[in-house]
């Protein structure tokens, strides 16, 4: 879903105090609102009423004004102009990103730390005099995440890629231990290079229990380290847990299935 069709489920703000121009040239994000709690708000439109999740925007740049392109402008100048636009609207709900101020580079660092307790991936670092440049363009805006949590989960089922790897089985589900039962917590598709993802095709093929359409189980010994962002609590999931940007970040051939970790590992890091 776009954020401009999450902003239409989420808030509603007098669009006549707003140019149209002036609206479509800011760059709209939601505040410390999860994935989970975001999906719960969109379905509230029709079952709940929308106060039970609140929300406000953060502005964080000003493309354009008034039909006049800023992206060539220092970013300390876009977001002066951006602040006074703010300014002229008075909605609480909409309001000017704050900066973060360090002192040094260790200081930065003890705040980035603190990111995941906001429910933030971390600092976004911009240099000042940057202007606003699209795609994936290095150098002026670095994102300076945390270090993501991990777990050690066990291989369940397996489904072949798209594309170039159509013919490969690349795309992954794992599980995590209740008792002596694995649980399916995550599926990944990313983190093992091509020699990797062909010995696991290999195995797979080899290994396979049963078939469910495209589907494979397989037999549940290989380990894998996975990263993931953050984990939220979920009715929809067997395990009532959803891990956010879950990606492989090793294959652990030194560990047997029977030392992956416990659900409870998980239920204890959700928020």
């Amino acid at each position: 879903m776009s954020i401009a069709a999450v902003l239409v489920n989420t808030l509603t703000v007098a669009a006549v105090a707003i140019p149209l121009a002036t609206a479509l040239g800011i760059a709209l994000g939601l505040m410390r609102l999860s994935s989970h709690a975001l999906a719960a708000r969109c379905a509230a439109a029709i079952i709940a009423p929308l106060r039970n999740t609140p929300v406000r925007v953060l502005a964080y740049d000003l493309l354009e004004l008034d039909g006049e392109d800023l992206r060539a402008l220092p970013l300390q100048q876009r977001r002066l102009r951006l602040a006074e636009v703010i300014g002229r609207l008075g909605d609480t709900r909409i309001q000017l990103s704050p900066e973060v101020a360090a002192v040094d580079w260790a200081h930065a660092a003890a705040m980035r730390e603190l990111a995941r307790e906001r429910g933030v991936e971390g600092l976004m670092l911009k240099r000042r005099a940057s202007p606003y440049q699209a795609g994936r363009r290095r150098g002026d805006w670095w994102k300076w995440k945390v270090d993501p949590l991990t777990i050690d989960a066990v291989l369940l089922y397996a489904q072949a890629g798209h594309g170039r790897r159509s013919t490969l089985y690349t795309d992954y589900t794992f599980g995590v231990w209740v008792g002596d039962t694995l649980v399916p917590v995550a599926k990944a598709y990313s983190g093992l290079d091509d020699k990797e993802i062909l010995a696991l095709d290999r195995w797979i093929r080899a290994n396979t229990r049963e078939r469910f359409g495209p589907v494979r189980s397989v037999r549940a010994e290989q380990v894998f380290e996975l990263g993931f962002e953050a984990v939220n609590q979920s009715s929809r999931h067997k395990s009532g847990v959803a891990v956010r940007f879950p990606r492989i970040l090793r294959w652990r051939h030194d560990k047997p299935a029977s030392e992956a970790d416990q659900l409870a590992t998980l239920q204890a890091l959700a928020r």
